[in-house]
């Protein structure tokens, strides 16, 4: 494992300890519950965990790390912000999908300017959710008046992120 991602371990590892702890000193019940409660969660999403990192191996095996860097990378500038907004804007599924695919990217070369433009395009503007759940639900008016703004966040968001990162990197 690398630093970064032993960090990540533990810094999950204290939250769930920290948050058993809380529903043990509550009830000592609850920490039984809480872990049959997320049993049964990862059995509602394993399989698209699964299919998630497989689609993410696969782009991995078939766009080269030089091909990822030449559309995403931070010398695309530009390029990736727009090619990371139209990808976010048109690939399916959630973030079971997303994420794998996401950091298969980044740790492939994409710049986070790029992720950024494809995370942000994905979570605020899903044609999918859109077209089966927000539209039928709450109507065309309001899910208009979110989307419209929502399309056109997404490069500035990239752009402000990469700017963060790069301020962050400094440090």
């Amino acid at each position: 494992m690398s630093r970064r991602t032993d960090t990540g371990v533990m810094i999950l590892l204290g939250l769930a300890v920290l948050a058993a702890g809380f529903a043990f000193v509550k009830d000592r019940s609850l920490p039984m519950a809480g872990l049959q409660a997320g049993a049964k969660l990862f059995g509602s999403v394993w399989v698209e965990l699964a299919l998630g990192f497989l689609i993410a191996g696969l782009l991995e095996v078939l766009i080269s790390p030089a091909e990822i860097t030449a559309w995403l990378g931070t010398d695309s500038s530009g390029r990736g912000i727009l090619v990371g907004w139209v990808a976010g804007l048109l690939i399916p599924g959630g973030p079971y999908l997303l994420f794998p695919i996401a950091a298969g990217l980044w740790k492939n070369g994409a710049a986070p300017g790029a992720l950024i433009t494809l995370i942000t395009a994905k979570t605020l503007v899903s044609p999918i959710r859109m077209l089966t759940y927000e539209a039928p639900l709450l109507g065309w008016p309001l899910t208009l008046a979110r989307v419209v703004p929502a399309v056109f966040l997404p490069p500035l968001m990239g752009l402000l992120g990469q700017w963060l990162f790069m301020l962050f990197m400094k440090k």
